[in-house]
């Protein structure tokens, strides 16, 4: 098994983590939730350990006595060693306002730092408007996050992080505020404080504004890529989904996405597709083609299922479905030159949630 195919099995299928090798992932939350970060290879990738579908994986992790060495396991055969990156030092510090760093940002695979700024959405609390995946409220109601992280708290932990445990881009995302600007302008805030403070590159990451001139305060801000996500394409499916959000039309994400790749650049905006869902094959790669022709790097990721939420039970896609679609997109990226190395900042430049970057030439 090759590791584009190992990724892919351990993504899709999760990892059973023992309790004598002692480490512990991230339940809740935005983001890569009920994940834990795992080097493969070399390669660190975020997988799923705290979801009903990893409990029954065929993968597992054990510590062997003797090289007190990680070693990944498939049924009853060892496949490859394995490591997890350790706690930040970042982590052990508190602001000068009392509230440990690690509830205003937390460390993504091995060098990303990641925020979500505001841990309130306008439709989550609904269940007519909330996406039926996100798990947004989880750590705010269990005290592992706090509800609006300042600026100078953010460009605080920021500059700890960088200095103490070489992070080298930052994810700002948000909740969407019920303001027509859908949270840019509270992004701009932040990245205006955090560059202030110190030269880290940063996604900001929000549904699209009402009016496109927020792109270029952004930019003007410090922002330097930028995430805006369908997670799904068919209007089927988004209205199932993400009742609230499917009322932004598809059509004006394409028409945000053109005027954001005239401010950010060529492979600088990118968008999350959660294969899974419902999209069909076929669906999903005729996105992805025209998004990759307009300059947007379409991030695939294979849906995971968070605890709590009302698609806890939903099964996520096969490697034989995830396998066909890094293998499609990858050849849309590599003719359109647009590669998740050469974007500044943010998710698709980190990867860890896919195995898309492994396909890349």
């Amino acid at each position: 098994m090759n590791k584009q195919q190992l990724i892919t099995e351990l993504q899709t299928n999760g990892l059973r983590l023992l309790e004598e090798t002692g480490a512990a992932g991230r339940k809740g939350g935005a983001g890569p939730s009920d994940h834990k970060a795992v080097t493969v290879d070399g390669t660190t990738v975020m997988v799923p350990i705290y979801t009903g579908t990893a409990s029954r994986s065929p993968y597992s992790v054990s510590l062997d006595a003797t090289t007190e060495q990680t070693v990944l396991h498939c049924d009853d055969d060892a496949i490859a060693p394995i490591a997890f990156p350790h706690q930040p030092t970042f982590y052990s510090l508190t602001t000068a306002d009392g509230i440990p760093y690690w509830k205003i940002a937390l460390l993504h695979s091995h060098d990303v730092l990641a925020t979500t700024v505001l841990q309130t959405c306008m439709r989550y609390t609904d269940a007519a408007t909330s996406c039926q995946f996100c798990a947004i409220g989880q750590s705010l109601e269990a005290g592992r996050t706090i509800a609006r992280k300042t600026p100078a708290q953010l460009a605080e932990v920021a500059e700890a992080a960088v200095r103490l445990d070489g992070v080298k881009h930052m994810v700002m995302t948000s909740g969407t505020p019920n303001t027509s600007d859908r949270g840019a302008a509270y992004l701009t805030e932040c990245a205006r404080a955090i560059k202030q403070r110190v030269a880290l590159p940063i996604q900001a990451q929000c549904e699209p504004p009402d009016d496109f001139i927020w792109f270029e305060r952004l930019k003007a801000a410090g922002v330097d890529s930028l995430g805006m996500h369908l997670e799904a394409v068919d209007p089927h499916v988004r209205a199932r989904i993400m009742p609230g959000k499917a009322t932004v039309p598809v059509e004006y994400y394409y028409e945000a996405f053109a005027a954001a790749v005239q401010v950010f650049g060529w492979g600088q905006v990118s968008t999350y597709l959660l294969a899974g869902l419902g999209d069909d094959l076929p669906t999903l790669l005729a996105a992805c083609d025209r998004l990759v022709a307009i300059g947007v790097y379409p991030f695939v990721v294979p849906f995971v299922p968070i605890s709590g939420t009302p698609l806890a039970n939903h099964t996520p896609p096969t490697s034989d479905f995830m396998l066909p679609l890094y293998r499609g997109v990858s050849e849309m990226l590599n003719r359109a030159g647009i590669f998740s190395q050469d974007i500044n900042a943010g998710c698709a430049k980190c990867g860890a949630c896919s195995a898309l970057s492994t396909f890349e030439s």
